[in-house]
């Protein structure tokens, strides 16, 4: 490996390592913060379901959202088992939302009000675990 040490290969390793263990992305990173900034809550990381991993889950509200990105979907494989991933979870009774990395950088607002509606549509909200009905 002639390229071993030049600028900027200590950095590609990492990232290579990260890619390889399907690490979260920075896009994945983004949607956390946005939902922090929300005030958005109830939600976990790597839900594992019936229909495999989800990227953030809300439980009890059997809503998850799945961040996408054109790294991850490099060949039809990836590609496939998303698709097969949603319509399990759709079946298992699961509401599924999908953003970008264009959704969250350039329409965030829009991102949290889909999720927002998507909750109500659940008839779930942070707020009810803390004050049932």
């Amino acid at each position: 490996m002639g390229n071993m040490g030049a600028r900027g290969w200590s950095r590609a390793g990492r990232l290579n390592a990260a890619a390889a263990d399907r690490a979260e992305s920075e896009a994945e990173r983004r949607f956390r913060a946005l939902l922090r900034g929300a005030g958005i809550t109830g939600w976990v990381l790597g839900l594992e379901t019936p229909a495999r991993e989800v990227d953030v889950a809300f439980p009890l509200a059997r809503v998850a959202v799945e961040v996408d990105g054109w790294a991850w979907h490099v060949d039809v494989d990836r590609f496939r088992a998303d698709r097969r991933k949603q319509n399990a979870l759709v079946l298992a009774g699961w509401n599924l939302l999908r953003f970008t990395w264009h959704d969250l950088v350039n329409r965030p607002d829009a991102a949290v009000a889909q999720l927002r509606a998507a909750l109500r549509l659940a008839a779930w909200s942070p707020d009810a675990e803390r004050n049932p009905r």
